[in-house]
């Protein structure tokens, strides 16, 4: 049975963990400490919003980052699903779906307009998942990015 629940600090290492795997599928080089005080930071400023998926054994085995924000046109609160990631061995379980429902359930309770989200083009499977819970390709806007450093 798959658990979802809000991270809190306790579980920073293995979270840390699960952010490595994360880069990793993003051919990002490995940096655990980076990692461990990117999500410390996380928690001190409180400024995004982390669920993880727990096995009844207590294993975490996945999770999902959200980070608040606003439209101006719309004028209400959307949040942006950043990342989402689940272990290969908890994949095609159903994790990955408990986690967007659950960050779809907390959005809703936090009166939140809209979730967004990106990934890559090949990223077929998420695709398939995301658009299986009803989750629309945005074709009105191109996506625009800017290294600054």
């Amino acid at each position: 049975m798959i658990t979802i629940r809000a991270a809190t600090i306790n579980d920073l290492d293995t979270l840390t963990e699960l952010l490595e795997g994360y880069r990793q599928f993003y051919q990002q080089p490995s940096d655990s400490g980076a990692a461990r005080d990117f999500l410390q930071q996380r928690f001190r400023q409180a400024d995004s919003r982390i669920l993880v998926s727990e096995t009844s054994d207590g294993a975490l085995t996945g999770f999902v980052q959200l980070y608040p924000g606003v439209s101006t046109v719309g004028l209400n609160a959307r949040w942006t699903l950043n990342d989402l990631f689940v272990v290969p061995e908890s994949r095609e379980k159903g994790t990955g779906r408990a986690l967007m429902e659950a960050a779809t359930q907390l959005a809703r309770e936090h009166g939140v307009a809209r979730l967004i989200l990106m990934t890559q083009v090949e990223n077929e499977r998420a695709q398939q998942l995301y658009e299986s819970l009803g989750w629309q390709r945005n074709t009105a806007f191109y996506g625009y990015l800017l290294d600054i450093n």
